[in-house]
């Protein structure tokens, strides 16, 4: 018996073995089994949830044709009650009597027909929904697209229905039609208010056939009762929604209250991405008091929207008081009409302006020990030089640093007599050195427009008024031209403005405060990370500017297309910043870095955004914006288009002439 048992098992796994001699494994199922129940369908997909997001008590209205549920249509007598779309559960009809011997079965035709109409009744919703017409304006603006997964502090997961998104993609309002797409802003009602979110990336979720998107918060407005929009926008989040909570696209009427102003100082300078009419503004006195940045690789507009800023604060404060480095030459025709344009024919910058470190970086040029003796001999010289002038008989105390008038022939006069002096206690080499690079400065019509014997007088004052704008007579910009300064001495000249700039600050504490902007085009030139640190003083005291910078009224603007060689803390140090298209990932990395965690949606678009369109978030908008500048005057426009090569070349004549023109200026460097 036992041996029976045994061949009929082996033959019967004989029989599940494939021709290549592997077993067939049999899955257990056990609705087949004797007895069991019959398996439900999962109806929890997205769509359901969403369709029974509402009142449950409520009878389900008419689906979309994606099958979504709004506004329930008003039955009427002409309509059979089975073509109402009724996605509720229906009560449990009891089952026909059977048919008993003295009734003779249904034949097969009308047993057929039976299935059929019971098919067609089943199938009556889905019909319903293919042909109800598709949601208006209106509609997908009161419709949720998803319904939200995880919380968590900085943001959260939600579903969104791919049919919802496709409805909402073809509304005439681009705010709606941009629901649910990375870098839109989407809203989750919370109570009594609106939590409003940007949506920072997307993923397929292929078991729900829904998009899965993570969400970063950006603050919370009040539902007005009657309307229920959104207003008296907040940033910030008190609190959260729970998971299960609707998700509504927001409106281009949501976002106009979002991005009102609050009442604050402003300036409009585009339009809010992507909407067709909302102002991009942003807030001066939180822009400028906690310093800003302006990134962009080269062609992106970067120059042109320097420019619009800065001339729609000139218009707002008339009186202000700005100082701009320009190392290219660019923005002279853009405020020729606003400010005033100082270069080296006119700038007069006197040398004994210059503090001590400054004179070492212009005067000494050894390196290592020998540098430092250098340094010694200068510092004792220029002491001594400074008490010889007559405003030094009237203070108390001098330094090597006290800005006072000297004789440059008065320094050179010291570094004689110190080495011919037997008592010093090195040779004379040092001393040669100094007095060298002394004379070839004087000689040297370059550095004319810093060591020129005509500007010894005491000209402080005047200097400081014109430079910083004090009157500005309707001219609040001073541009600064350093395009014709000698390369070795510009981070001189820049540290020398800069410095000027912070100590002005610092003395006149106890008068009425002037705030003065300082604004800095390549500032990775002059403020360059530790791999490309130089030890210019320039990078010392715009460091210390912007971190201490705006406890004495002083506002730093930094413009750069390379903020990855930007010294470290220093763009951290911004508190609005400026984002329009890098095509670096170092930079990219860095910005990233930098801004602060509720745009990091916006940030995965910077690669991706269009000449003259940035990114805006800090402390000057009230929450991160994707904005397009406006369009600038020609007459305003800095001179920094690119020019057309096909263009020019096409065009001959007077070759000659422009080549000996360029010779002549170039070698009386004029």
């Amino acid at each position: 018996m036992l041996r029976a048992r045994w061949a009929h098992s082996t033959q019967d796994t004989a029989g599940s073995m494939t021709d290549m001699g592997k077993p067939i494994y049999r899955t257990f199922d056990p609705s087949k089994e004797t007895g069991a129940e019959p398996r439900e369908k999962h109806r929890r997909s997205l769509r359901d949830r969403i369709m029974r997001g509402g009142d449950a008590a409520a009878p389900a209205p008419a689906p979309s044709p994606s099958g979504y549920v709004h506004q329930p249509p008003e039955r009427t007598e002409s309509q059979p009650p089975e073509t109402q779309a009724d996605d509720r559960p229906q009560p449990v009809q009891p089952a026909p009597p059977s048919a008993t011997a003295d009734e003779p079965a249904a034949p097969a035709q009308e047993q057929a027909r039976r299935d059929g109409t019971a098919a067609d009744e089943a199938a009556a919703p889905s019909r319903a929904a293919s042909q109800a017409p598709a949601p208006t304006t209106s509609e997908n603006a009161d419709q949720p697209i998803g319904v939200v997964l995880e919380i968590s502090g900085a943001g959260s997961q939600v579903a969104i229905d791919l049919a919802r998104l496709n409805e909402c993609a073809a509304d005439a309002d681009p705010a709606i039609a941009m629901a649910g797409q990375v870098g839109s802003q989407i809203k989750i009602r919370v109570g009594n208010s609106w939590l409003l979110a940007s949506v920072r990336n997307q993923k397929q979720d292929r078991k729900a056939g829904s998009i899965l998107a993570n969400i970063d918060f950006l603050g919370e407005g009040a539902e007005e009762k009657l309307t229920g929009k959104l207003h008296a926008f907040r940033r910030g989040v008190t609190r959260y929604p729970v998971p299960g909570a609707m998700v509504y696209p927001a409106t281009t009427a949501d976002l106009r209250q979002v991005y009102a102003s609050d009442g604050r100082s402003a300036i409009t300078i585009g339009k809010v991405y992507p909407t067709k009419d909302i102002r991009a503004g942003i807030y001066i006195d939180a822009m400028l008091g906690k310093h800003f940045a302006l990134l962009g690789s080269t062609g992106t507009g970067k120059s042109t929207s320097a420019a619009l800023i800065l001339h729609r604060i000139c218009e707002a404060a008339p009186d202000g008081h700005i100082v701009m480095v320009d190392p290219h030459g660019e923005y002279a025709s853009a405020f020729r009409n606003t400010g005033m344009i100082l270069d080296v024919s006119n700038l007069q910058m006197p040398y004994w302006i210059m503090n001590f470190e400054e004179h070492c970086e212009v005067l000494l040029t050894s390196n290592g020990n020998e540098r430092q003796v250098d340094a010694d001999i200068l510092a004792k010289c220029l002491l001594k030089s400074r008490q010889k002038s007559r405003l030094a008989e009237n203070m108390s105390k001098i330094t090597v640093d006290s800005p006072i008038p000297y004789l440059l022939s008065d320094l050179s006069n010291e570094l004689q007599d110190a080495m011919g002096k037997l008592d010093k206690a090195t040779n004379s080499a040092p001393y040669m050195r100094i007095k060298n690079k002394l004379d070839e400065i004087k000689s040297d019509p370059r550095y004319q427009f810093m060591f020129s014997g005509m500007l010894v007088a005491d000209t402080m004052n005047d200097f400081i008024a014109k430079i910083f704008r004090m009157p500005s007579n309707g001219k609040p910009i001073s541009i600064i031209d350093v395009s014709g300064v000698p390369s070795d001495i510009t981070a001189t000249v820049v540290a020398v403005l800069s410095r000027l700039v912070f100590d002005f600050a610092i003395w006149s504490r106890d008068e009425r405060t002037s705030p003065i902007l300082l604004v800095c085009e390549e500032a990775h030139r002059y403020v360059p990370n530790e791999q490309n640190a130089d030890g210019n003083s320039v990078g010392t005291i715009l460091s210390r500017i912007a971190k201490e910078g705006r406890k004495y009224g002083i506002s730093l603007g930094l413009i750069t297309q390379r903020p990855s060689d930007l010294a470290e803390g220093v763009l951290s140090q911004c508190g609005t910043i400026l984002s329009m298209r890098l095509n670096n990932d170092r930079d990219q990395d860095f910005v990233r870095a930098a801004m602060p965690e509720g745009a990091r949606g916006f940030l995965d678009a910077i690669p991706a955004l269009r000449n003259r369109e940035c990114i805006i978030c800090g402390e000057g908008v009230a929450i991160p914006i994707r904005m397009s500048f406006d369009n600038l005057e020609e007459s305003k426009r800095p001179a920094s288009e690119d020019p057309s090569f096909i263009e020019l070349w096409n065009q001959t004549g007077g070759e000659e002439e422009i080549v000996e023109r360029t010779v002549q200026r170039w070698r009386s460097q004029g």
